[in-house]
């Protein structure tokens, strides 16, 4: 089930991921979902596309942008 907004994200990913995040999330769950037609291996690539922007910190435990 492709998601049209990032409103219609698991409330795992919007509670915790900032917006560009959600974003990156959205778009990469989106087409690989497309591609490989499996949710759960789109959820597995998904967050690996965030992953590659955002880390976690280690002392606050929020999700920032590894540029900064």
């Amino acid at each position: 089930m492709p998601y049209k907004n990032i409103g219609d994200l698991p409330d795992s990913v919007r509670e915790h991921l900032p917006k560009h995040a959600q974003e990156i999330y959205k778009e990469a769950f989106n087409s690989a979902e497309d591609q490989y037609g499996e949710e759960e291996r789109a959820h597995r690539v998904a967050w690996s596309a965030v992953k590659n922007k955002y880390r976690k910190d280690e002392r606050t435990g929020k999700w920032v942008s590894k540029e900064s």
